[in-house]
């Protein structure tokens, strides 16, 4: 990680929100030193058997970020979420900011605009977006620097965001007692994915990591932050210089096993748009495709 320049003595602020119905802890995270923040991986609430969206948990957010006086810069997504929905355009349009996300969007949108046969009116070049990060760009929430490193495998468009001493991994690793993320889906590999956690783990042990999703493994408690330095020491499917031909192996059985997400069809579709629902149609309905025998 010698090649990334970044001030990691800086320590934001961070408040985790525990999304219970899908297991996904959004953050607001704060420079120190103004008022400056950003909202990484929002949840936008879905009843899907009963075709009904609100806003629940986006805004215990923006009650949150209002209450504190806070000025929100940026809207962060570290990669397409196949498990839930996100909130950023609900937020964007109440508190501001910009909306970023890895630039191996374009991928993902190109993959799955096929599968659900979107037309030609959906654009696949990531304008959805404000910024598409690349590997090693940098920016900043008020005076605080911050890092995108690409860390795919789980996806294409996956970027871990390194703020200050804390790191934003998305679904690139679990904490250590939950291993890491399925790297089946399309778009994705296990080998690419055992090099992108080694980059995270290439980050000063010091530094803070938070986690998109925990599960609370064997009955504990819902946890969210831990460490470089307990993930390389302590994690069940990386830690403790497992190989990465261990990793790929294991991955690669245990992937076979898994049962589809529950709410991956909606969530493609909403999320590799941005956060937007699909165009309404000539009655003003909006729509979600299942597409049958095709994920």
């Amino acid at each position: 990680m010698s090649d990334y320049r970044i001030d990691t003595s800086v320590r934001p602020e961070v408040k985790g929100f525990f999304d219970p119905a899908t297991n996904t802890i959004s953050y607001v995270v704060k420079d120190p030193a103004s008022n400056a923040c950003a909202i990484v991986d929002s949840v936008m609430d879905i009843d899907y058997a009963a075709g009904r969206i609100s806003y629940d948990h986006a805004n215990e957010i923006i009650d949150w970020v209002t209450s504190h006086d806070l000025k929100v810069e940026w809207l962060i997504e570290t990669h397409v979420h196949a498990d839930h929905l996100s909130a950023a355009p609900y937020i964007q349009e109440k508190l501001g900011g910009k909306l970023g996300i890895g630039r191996n969007i374009t991928v993902v949108q190109d993959t799955f605009g096929k599968i659900f046969n979107e037309g030609t009116e959906f654009q696949r070049d990531g304008s959805q977006f404000d910024r598409l990060f690349d590997d090693g760009d940098t920016y900043s929430v008020g005076s605080m620097q911050c890092l995108a490193i690409h860390t795919p495998g789980h996806t294409p468009a996956c970027m871990t965001h390194v703020m200050g001493d804390a790191a934003f991994v998305g679904d690139t690793l679990f904490m250590p007692d939950g291993g890491s993320a399925r790297a089946d889906f399309p778009g994705g590999d296990a080998g690419i994915l055992y090099e992108s956690i080694q980059k995270v783990l290439s980050l000063p042990d010091e530094t803070r990591l938070f986690m998109c999703h925990d599960y609370g493994p064997n009955g504990r408690d819902i946890q969210w932050e831990t460490t470089v330095g307990e993930e390389k020491a302590h994690n069940i499917h990386v830690g403790g210089g497992k190989t990465k031909e261990e990793f790929v192996r294991f991955r690669t059985e245990r992937d076979a096993q898994l049962a589809m997400p529950r709410l991956i069809i909606p969530s493609l579709q909403v999320n590799m748009r941005g956060g937007e629902l699909p165009p309404a149609d000539e009655s003003g309905k909006r729509f979600l495709k299942v597409p049958v025998n095709v994920l």
